[in-house]
């Protein structure tokens, strides 16, 4: 079977058997391959699950080496939101694709990403029509409150995770996601981590790792 995206799939070693995925979404002008190294550290503790890291379904105009979920080329949060929402059918279709390939339902999935990827995350796992394992974001932020307030139809579990240092997308971002969370009774956990800037430290991996054992367990 071919996905709608080009994508990297890590299965489980020894040929276990597949009761879960995570599928990973990259930053603006990464690929799949850059969040792929993600599960060389968490496989060995999850050896049921597949790990999918797709790339992007557009080249991104400022590093076309790599890709971007939606065009940030405009600064017009009306334009980014439209892009954002043809972005989510798209990856919607691939998650659909991923479990029928995969026989998982929605909640035996958990979404994660970076960035961009993160914010891909927090919209496609809350406005699907069923809840999804868990939602797992690194240095994103909620696109448009309202709008997703007036789509979300379920609660699924969150663990966000920021650079306090975090030049590219401000930490108060977190502060604003989490206020929203709760505003909308969806379980949030939230970390920052001190002296980092817009990547994944091995101290936000670890901590993501112990919550997605923890939502699968």
């Amino acid at each position: 079977m071919t996905f709608c995206l080009n994508t990297i799939v890590i299965k489980p070693e020894d040929g276990a058997k597949i009761e879960n995925a995570i599928i990973l979404l990259h930053g603006y002008g990464g690929d799949g391959k850059d969040i792929s190294v993600l599960p060389l550290n968490w496989k060995r503790h999850l050896p049921n699950t597949v790990f999918i890291c797709p790339n992007g379904p557009q080249q991104c105009p400022i590093n076309p080496s790599g890709f971007q979920w939606f065009d940030l080329t405009k600064d017009d949060p009306k334009y980014i939101l439209q892009e954002s929402i043809k972005a989510e059918k798209k990856l919607n279709q691939f998650i659909d694709e991923v479990s029928d390939k995969f026989i998982l339902e929605k909640n035996e999935i958990c979404l994660s990403g970076f960035s961009q990827g993160c914010m891909m995350s927090i919209n496609v796992g809350l406005t699907s029509n069923q809840e999804y394992k868990c939602i797992v974001g690194f240095s994103g932020k909620i696109i448009d409150q309202e709008n997703l307030r007036l789509r979300k139809k379920v609660s699924t579990d969150t663990l966000l995770i920021h650079g306090d240092s975090d030049q590219v997308v401000s930490p108060n971002f977190l502060l604003e996601a989490k206020d929203f969370f709760i505003r909308n009774d969806i379980s949030i956990e939230t970390h920052l981590i001190k002296n980092c800037d817009h990547h994944i430290p091995i101290e936000a991996s670890s901590i993501a790792l112990n919550y997605i054992i923890k939502k699968i367990n």
